[in-house]
């Protein structure tokens, strides 16, 4: 389902709001449809390539197993072991969905520690994290 950036044609009061626009352009008032990138358990990352304006392309990262974690000046990949908690949305928590801010389970070596997510995995196609 796409996102609309546009407002009803009618207020609340029932009455009918005058454009709040320049134009009637109204495909420009679209957004685009959310990555939610997944944490799964398999190796297999998922990735999906979609047109920007111009010749432009934006890389969605839909499924994950690693992340790039930032350990003072070393950046090392470490595996995902769940979305502990996500400020966005408590239902991606449950559902694993990783989105910038949310704190994740990561296994460090042998040892299981807290991370939090620094960019955006539905626009920039890689998770990267630094260490709570």
């Amino acid at each position: 389902m796409v996102e609309w950036h546009g407002k009803s044609k009618r207020m609340k009061t029932g009455g009918k709001r005058a454009t709040l626009r320049r134009c009637t352009k109204k495909k420009a008032w679209r957004g685009g449809e959310a990555a939610n990138t997944k944490t799964i358990t398999t190796d297999k990352e998922t990735r999906s390539v979609s047109a920007g304006r111009g010749l432009t392309s934006k890389v969605r990262l839909t499924a994950t197993k690693l992340i790039n974690l930032a350990q003072g000046n070393k950046v090392i990949k470490a595996e995902i072991i769940e979305v502990e908690e996500n400020h966005a949305n408590r239902l991606f928590a449950r559902s694993n969905t990783a989105t910038k801010g949310a704190k994740l389970k990561v296994k460090v070596g042998h040892e299981e520690k807290m991370a939090i997510v620094t960019n955006r995995p539905g626009q920039h196609g890689t998770i990267n994290a630094k260490l709570i």
